[in-house]
């Protein structure tokens, strides 16, 4: 299979012809042309959910030694668990099979140097409120000892018991895991 071709690696790259979007679905075509259906469904054969932040600077797969089709990926802003990912885990738990849960934070996340007043501020500049939480936090191993707590607590989903948490050191790819402390 040919890789893609490396697009930009930051938006003080000059942008080339078209937009960004345009790149990407070039690259696909690449992709595409040397896409070999690997004829697998859509059930993890690992049975484990990696729910993890959008940094770009994490590569989870490779960070966790996995192949396409190991597992579901659920990423957000801080790899926080909201409802929103509880409805992911549901239904890769109850309709898909998976059995574990790997929480992912980092060091150096964005989502520390913001504040509730984020919200705010959005509010102000747009005119509505926005519905959903920042869920910023200061101390990442309590936030992930917290997302910990709400994916074991949660009715919805049948398998907790293997809900385990880490920080990833950015700067060195290593995981540190969290104690629950529950």
């Amino acid at each position: 299979m040919t890789p893609a071709p490396r697009l930009a690696s930051s938006i003080d790259d000059p942008p080339g012809d078209g937009s960004v979007i345009d790149r990407l679905v070039a690259a696909n075509r690449t992709y595409a042309a040397g896409f070999l259906d690997p004829g697998m469904g859509a059930r993890p054969v690992l049975r484990v959910a990696v729910v993890a932040c959008m940094d770009a600077r994490i590569d989870l797969h490779a960070a966790l030694g996995l192949e396409l089709g190991d597992c579901h990926t659920v990423r957000n802003a801080g790899g926080v668990v909201t409802d929103d990912t509880i409805r992911s885990l549901t239904i890769s738990q109850r309709a898909l099979g998976t059995r574990s849960v790997i929480l992912i934070h980092h060091t150096g996340c964005g989502l520390q140097t913001l504040t509730e007043e984020f919200r705010h501020e959005l509010e102000m500049e747009v005119g509505q409120r926005p519905a959903w939480a920042v869920e910023a936090f200061r101390d990442v191993d309590q936030d992930v000892r917290q997302s910990m707590r709400r994916v074991r607590t949660s009715p919805f989903l049948p398998h907790t018991d293997d809900v385990r948490g880490f920080v990833f050191d950015v700067t060195t790819g290593l995981l540190r895991e969290i104690d629950p402390g529950i």
